[in-house]
C-alpha cells in the first residue's frame, strides 16, 4: 500500500495466561474497523461465553482511503450519483487484498497463536470487498460475511463476473452469509422492487440479484445463507447481521449434551461426542481432541445415573486421546474400584505409575494389594 497502516487487535484475555499459551484461536478480520470493532469484540466475547462461537482474535482494519481500497474496479465514466474525485480515487481493491494476503495475515500469524481458520466481515463497500475476495481468492478465508454490499458499483461489474463464476471445489468448506437491508421506498417488497428501474433502488436490486444467483448455485460447493432484514436500514443492519452470521457460520461449534442423552440407555452418547470432534477438526483443518477434564466430567455424570458401561467408555476415550498421561489411568483405576473390579483397578494404577511414579497411584495400589 506504500503507507503506514494502523491495525486494531483484540485477543482473548486468557491469551496472556501461561497455562493456556498453547491454545490457538480463529481470526476474524473486520473491514471499517474504526466503525465496527468494539461492537464485534463485545459480541464475540459474549457469544463465546455460551460456546455459540469460539473465542477469537479480532483484527480491525481502519480506513486510510476507503473508496480506493474497498472498490475492485474504477468506472470508465462518472455516473451522476458519484463525484469525479471519488471515481478517480477508486479501483485499488486488488492492491488492498494483496496487502491483507501478503502482509497483514502473515504478520498476525507470526505474532499470535492463530488457527488456520479465518473469517472476513465487511459492510457496504466493505461487503463488496468481501465478495470480491471470495471470487478472486476464496482460499484466504473460511467464512465470508457481506453486509448490504455495494454490488451496484461500476455498473454491477463484479456481479457480471459472479455470473461467470463456477463455485467448484475451490469453495468446498467455504461459507458465505449475505445480509440484505431494506433500502426500498414505501409500497415495495423484495418481489416488486426487482421491476423498478429508479436510481434509489439500485443498491438493493443488485444485492437481490446476487442472492438469486447464489441460492441457485447447482454445484452447492459454497455453503450460503442470505437474509433480508425488513426492519433495518443500511446503517442499522450491521449489528444484527453480524450476530446472525456468527450463529450461522459456527452452527457446528455447539455440542449439546442433555440429561436425556445421559440417562437414555439406547443413546450412543460416545458416538455423538466423537462425531462432534471429527466435524470440529474438519472445520478447523487440524485434529482437535476433547479436553481431558471434559470427558472425565461426562464419565462422572454417567456414573451418577448408573450408566457404568458408558462411563467406562469415556474413561477409555481419555486413554485413547492421551495415552502418555498418567492421570487418565488413575481415573480409570478409580472407576474400577467403585465398580468392584479389583484386578483391572490394579492394572490401571500400575500403568499410571509406569508412566510417572506418583503418590496417588502408589497409595491406591498399596490399599488394593493389602485387601
Amino acid at each position: 500500500m506504500n503507507e503506514t497502516r494502523e491495525i486494531w487487535i483484540h485477543f482473548p484475555e486468557e491469551h496472556a495466561n501461561a497455562a493456556l499459551q498453547s491454545r490457538k484461536y480463529p481470526v476474524l478480520y473486520l473491514l471499517d474497523g474504526n466503525s465496527h470493532f468494539h461492537s464485534v469484540v463485545g459480541m464475540v466475547k459474549q457469544l463465546s461465553k455460551s460456546t455459540i462461537c469460539p473465542k477469537m482474535i479480532i483484527v480491525g482494519i481502519p480506513n486510510t482511503n476507503r473508496t480506493r481500497d474497498l472498490t475492485p474496479t474504477k468506472p470508465t465514466k462518472v455516473p451522476h450519483y458519484l463525484s469525479r474525485l471519488k471515481v478517480e480515487n477508486s479501483g485499488g481493491g486488488d492492491a488492498f487484498i494483496s496487502f491483507i494476503e501478503k502482509e497483514l495475515i502473515p504478520y498476525i500469524d507470526k505474532m499470535y497463536a492463530t488457527e488456520s481458520y479465518r473469517m472476513f466481515i465487511g459492510h457496504s463497500l466493505g461487503g463488496l470487498t468481501v465478495i470480491n475476495t471470495l471470487i478472486q481468492k476464496p482460499e484466504l478465508f473460511n467464512a465470508y460475511v457481506a453486509i448490504d454490499p455495494s454490488m451496484w458499483w461500476n455498473d454491477k461489474n463484479l456481479l457480471q463476473k459472479i455470473k461467470k463464476t463456477t463455485f467448484n471445489e475451490r469453495y468446498d468448506n467455504k461459507k458465505l452469509f449475505l445480509a440484505i437491508a431494506n433500502t426500498m421506498g414505501k409500497n415495495m417488497d423484495t418481489i416488486t422492487v426487482k421491476k423498478d428501474t429508479s436510481y434509489t433502488t439500485r443498491h438493493i436490486r443488485a444485492i437481490l440479484e446476487l442472492h438469486s444467483l447464489l441460492k441457485k448455485d447447482p454445484l452447492n460447493k459454497l455453503s450460503y445463507k442470505g437474509k433480508y432484514y425488513k426492519n433495518d436500514s443500511h446503517g442499522s443492519v450491521p449489528l444484527i447481521a453480524e450476530y446472525d452470521a456468527l450463529r450461522y457460520i459456527f452452527d457446528f461449534y455447539q455440542l449439546h449434551i442433555t440429561t436425556q442423552d445421559l440417562i437414555d440407555k439406547e443413546n450412543d452418547i460416545l458416538n455423538k461426542v466423537k462425531n462432534y470432534y471429527t466435524k470440529l477438526s474438519k472445520e478447523f483443518q487440524r485434529e482437535i481432541k476433547p479436553k481431558r477434564y471434559y470427558i472425565e466430567d461426562l464419565a462422572n455424570q454417567l456414573m451418577e445415573v448408573q450408566q457404568f458401561k458408558k462411563a467406562e467408555q469415556f474413561f477409555k476415550l481419555n486413554i485413547t486421546n492421551y495415552p502418555n498421561d498418567f492421570y487418565v489411568y488413575s481415573s480409570l483405576g478409580d472407576f474400577y474400584i467403585l465398580t468392584g473390579n479389583k484386578e483391572k483397578a490394579i492394572e490401571s494404577f500400575k500403568k499410571s505409575n509406569s508412566i510417572y511414579k506418583n503418590s496417588y497411584a502408589t497409595a491406591q495400589l498399596k490399599k488394593l494389594q493389602e485387601e
